[in-house]
């Protein structure tokens, strides 16, 4: 498998995504979700136990963003969460149209109000601010234990990782909350274990390959740990999609940008991080040759 030749194919895939993001972002801005946003909270006692769907079905019709949670083993009381503020005749309309599907013998809800944003501009300050170090901390470290080419090509794949997750939560309009910013934080981890499996294998094959052919050792080193990555990866999957599948809305909240950022981080150490560490290094041999010439 010749990675490194089709490098600007797979560039151009990621540019295409990113770019398709910060064009929707710009048209339609960030849905941001109840933790950002605040909006009205409905405990509803419905005396049974219904699926999500069946209440999607009334709250829909008023906040298509509204996260639904059951309370209790009985699944019984339904919590809801819209980012819309509804005054008391607006939740009064709501709990009216589940007293009329469920015969309820109650004339209001269990509870209502309105609430305000649980994460403000300090937390997301302080998240971006931990992206940032933990970006910075991992350049020196690799730098230090491979070299700097190695570690600027590991931290521009984990900028484009998370730009693909930003961008298909802003192409599909699925609401930001504060899942979101734990599950990117998760990534940032994450996504730099299969770079640092790849470059490490690169680092071994230098030693028996000849070094100006830096395309020809990253091609191998790829394809002795593409299969590595690949089933570890699968596993992850596998393990998130059963959460997404089986857990509440919050487990799902933080499951589905997981499931994102294991995709675009096996994506980039296969396709984005070899390929870059490649091109510096050629640039690097470029840029000797064209001093020694001139010097002579």
């Amino acid at each position: 498998m010749k990675i490194i030749e089709k490098r600007k194919i797979s560039f151009a895939i990621s540019l295409i995504i990113i770019a398709i993001g910060l064009v929707m972002t710009m048209i339609n801005g960030i849905n941001l979700g109840i933790d950002f946003t605040g909006g009205t909270l409905l405990e509803i006692d419905l005396h049974q136990a219904v699926e999500v769907v069946e209440v999607r079905e009334i709250i829909d019709q008023y906040d298509k963003s509204a996260s639904i949670n059951f309370i209790g083993e009985e699944r019984e009381l339904v919590q809801i969460r819209t980012t819309s503020d509804f005054n008391s005749e607006d939740r009064a309309e709501i709990f009216t149209k589940f007293k009329e599907k469920y015969e309820l013998p109650e004339n209001q809800p269990e509870r209502s109000q309105q609430f305000g944003p649980s994460i403000g501009k300090e937390i997301r300050n302080k998240a971006l601010l931990s992206i940032l170090i933990a970006a910075v901390g991992m350049l020196i470290y690799i730098s230090y234990r491979f070299e700097f080419r190695f570690g600027l090509a590991a931290v521009i794949a984990l900028i484009h990782d998370v730009s693909i997750v930003l961008s298909v939560y802003a192409i599909f309009r699925i609401p930001i909350n504060g899942s979101f910013v734990a599950a990117i934080l998760t990534i940032v981890g994450y996504s730099i274990n299969d770079t640092i499996v790849v470059f490490d294998r690169i680092r071994e094959n230098l030693r028996f390959i000849k070094k100006s052919n830096y395309a020809q050792v990253a091609n191998d080193s790829v394809n002795q740990t593409v299969s590595r990555s690949i089933n570890t990866s699968v596993t992850t999957l596998v393990t998130i999609a059963a959460l997404y599948v089986l857990g509440v809305q919050q487990i799902r909240d933080f499951a589905l940008p997981l499931m994102a950022g294991v995709l675009a981080g096996t994506y980039s150490s296969i396709f984005i991080a070899s390929p870059l560490w490649v091109m510096f290094k050629e640039k690097q041999n470029k840029t000797s040759y064209k001093t020694k010439t001139e010097m002579n």
